[in-house]
């Protein structure tokens, strides 16, 4: 069964990762990224929410484009870490001594 996400941002950071300028949003009220990751590939389109309200995602039987998961944002395959920029996450060690 295909997954919805209807997070904007996520949608607009998807279709940037993989190059997809097909899809204009401004069309979209309210736009729904249907997809399906299987062996490597993410098989998605976009929908409008009302329309997908209406026919339901169980009846979502196809997909208009194809592509390897490995352009696609972490959230797809489930690996959404939440990381906070905000952090110090650099690779040097803030308790080095200064030499003066």
């Amino acid at each position: 069964m295909m997954i919805k996400e209807s997070n904007r941002p996520r949608i607009i950071e998807f279709l940037d990762l993989l190059g997809n300028e097909t899809y204009n949003l401004r069309k979209y009220h309210k736009p729904i990224l249907v997809y399906m990751v299987s062996d490597g590939r993410i098989f998605y389109s976009l929908w409008e929410e009302e329309l997908l309200d209406k026919y339901g995602l169980q009846n979502v039987d196809g997909w208009d484009f194809e592509e390897d998961t490995i352009f696609c944002p972490d959230w797809v395959e489930g690996l959404d870490l939440d990381y906070d920029f905000d952090e110090d996450d650099d690779d040097f060690d803030d308790d080095e001594e200064e030499d003066d």
